[in-house]
């Protein structure tokens, strides 16, 4: 090839000088972007990793301050303390969630599945969008907390506590939450613990299935409003839809009566929209 200097024509060297200077230009260009995209990604990696460096550590230290907790507890077992308030009765908290109540008074229960990652305190607000963005300590963070729809009720119980949780691709929150659709693995997992912070409670798996968060002015069963039954009636229809919609028959059927504790997160191979549940009904 000529070099440039060798070029006689003085019109076509210009030319040459001119397309050779652009090519530069967007060769600087296009390591300028790489560069910056790969620091881009590298920043959101580092980001990405120390929240949930974070969120690990602070579940093991939630953990930690629950099992002190327990440690306090006497060896006889004594009756539930009652004590009222202006409104209603309130029972007095179990001793395993005290200190973490003090540290965050909307702590409402703790939710563990075992063999997963989902071991977790649950939150209650009013407003049921501030955990999908905030930690137990209140700080920003993209994983959230698990917590229970703010129109639940613990003491004078509702029907049904729904507990909401991100479906992180990290398996933090309720990352692990679709194992369940895996039927041997609710065969080796059929119930799961959730305790509020004034009682324990076991449940029973009953239906795993998946959803979509619906229009308003559809009409369809939408899981996620089924809090309160005001009849039995209504409370059969729910158990209906619920059984159509589930991956797998477990061969139960909660009855009129029975408490319900219902698990969500996202399921992106539904849409955007998608949400995976698992419902358990109260054994214990």
């Amino acid at each position: 090839m000529s070099r440039l200097q060798d070029i006689e024509d003085e019109k076509l060297r210009a030319a040459v000088e001119r397309e050779l200077k652009k090519r530069e230009k967007r060769r600087k260009t296009l390591i300028a972007l790489c560069v910056v995209l790969s620091c881009g990604c590298l920043g959101y990696f580092s980001v990405y990793t120390y929240m949930n460096h974070r969120t690990q550590s602070n579940s093991e230290n939630w953990a930690k301050l629950k099992e002190e907790g327990q440690k306090k507890i006497p060896d006889k077992k004594e009756e539930i303390v009652i004590h009222r308030t202006e409104e209603m009765e309130v029972p007095d908290i179990l001793p395993e969630y005290e200190s973490l109540f003090n540290r965050n008074k909307k702590l409402i229960g703790w939710v563990k599945i075992a063999d997963t990652n989902i071991d977790y305190p649950v939150m209650q607000t009013v407003d049921n969008e501030y955990y999908l963005t905030h930690d137990f300590g209140q700080n920003t963070d993209k994983n959230g907390c698990i917590f229970m729809d703010k129109d639940c009720d613990v003491i004078d119980r509702s029907t049904n506590l729904i507990i909401y949780g991100h479906h992180m691709k990290s398996g933090a929150m309720f990352g692990h939450l679709d194992k369940y659709t895996d039927e041997s693995f609710y065969q080796e997992h059929q119930t799961f613990q959730f305790d509020t912070i004034y009682e324990k409670g076991t449940y029973q798996v009953v239906y795993v299935f998946q959803a979509q968060i619906l229009a308003e002015d559809e009409i369809a069963f939408k899981y996620y409003q089924f809090i309160d039954a005001n009849s039995e009636e209504e409370f059969n229809s729910n158990m209906v839809a619920m059984a159509e919609m589930s991956m797998y028959d477990t061969g139960l059927t909660p009855v009129y009566g029975d408490e319900l504790v219902t698990l969500s997160t996202c399921d992106r191979s539904q849409g955007a929209e998608g949400r995976l549940v698992v419902v358990g009904v109260r054994i214990a």
